[in-house]
């Protein structure tokens, strides 16, 4: 298990549990309190992480606290993965009038109360564990980092678009139900439909994109393929000159804002494309927005 395996883990915990809609459904559910002291307790532990990975080599003992950490950090995910599940469930059956009547029995009062206090024992048992772990980083000394060394440290490099298919095993399945999604004609109805790959660091995020990208029956169904790393954080600008240097080979003639947008349009207009947005870690959903109204 490498450790910036871990990292990312943290890092994703940390995310979910600072998104206002889980945040909001804490409220409503009785256990916000409970997801901020986790999100606190995941802090304070992927502050050490870094060096924990250094010291595990000459220390068993730290090597065992890693192997625990990561067991509980497990859990912890797929906590927020049952709880993000609830919520998304919400969100697409309200969506479905056939649903509407199942929505508002399971939505009802009474499973509200069930399902949160149900939540709240799982986040506290979860959250013991974790600070058990957290505390018992003390006596190994470890070195804190901030979080923008962190990210530093753990910054990836540029992702590109090709990948042989011969060296991708056991990822058929997952890209042919993305071609589905990709040449469904009930997305194409839409102006913009996008489809996110998401997971935990090191899962093959990349490949699996890389893999749809360079399919040829996706080459032939669309007329241009665009393909951006974008990382973090999510800079506009830099996104629309990366489109536009995927799309034409070649570096836009001007970096100022306005005749980026109009130059990035000009070569879509028209067009059925595939864009790959890589590395994202961005939850604004205004930001998200802008981009998609170019």
């Amino acid at each position: 298990m490498a450790e910036g395996v871990l990292f990312d883990i943290a890092g994703s915990i940390i995310k979910s549990l600072g998104s206002l809609a889980l945040q909001e459904i804490g409220v409503l559910w009785g256990f916000k309190d409970e997801l901020r002291k986790l999100e606190d307790t995941v802090s304070t532990i992927q502050a050490v992480l870094l060096d924990a990975e250094e010291k595990q080599a000459q220390n068993h003992e730290v090597k065992d606290w890693l192997r625990k950490l990561k067991y509980a950090m497990y859990d912890a995910d797929d906590l927020l993965d049952d709880y993000s599940t609830q919520l998304l469930r919400q969100q697409l059956m309200t969506r479905d009038k056939k649903m509407a009547k199942e929505v508002r029995i399971f939505f009802s009062k009474s499973n509200q109360l069930v399902y949160g206090f149900k939540m709240g024992h799982r986040i506290k048992a979860v959250r013991a564990r974790l600070d058990e772990i957290a505390t018992d980083r003390i006596k190994f000394g470890f070195n804190e980092h901030t979080t923008a060394t962190q990210f530093e440290h753990m910054k990836r490099q540029d992702t590109h678009s090709f990948v042989h298919g011969e060296d991708v095993i056991g990822r058929e399945d997952d890209k042919e139900s993305i071609k589905k999604l990709l040449f469904d004609p009930n997305m194409n109805e839409k102006n913009v439909s996008i489809i996110p790959i998401v997971g935990i660091g090191g899962q093959g995020k990349t490949t699996l994109a890389q893999y749809v990208y360079n399919d040829e029956e996706v080459r032939r169904h669309f007329d241009l393929r665009m393909w951006a790393c974008v990382s973090d954080p999510f800079d506009m600008k830099t996104i629309i000159v990366k489109l536009i240097e995927s799309a034409t080979k070649e570096r836009p003639k001007s970096l100022e804002m306005d005749p980026l947008q109009s130059e990035l349009r000009a070569k879509i207009d028209g067009k059925r494309y595939l864009l790959v947005l890589d590395d994202v870690w961005n939850e604004n959903r205004g930001t998200w927005s802008d981009l998609e109204k170019l």
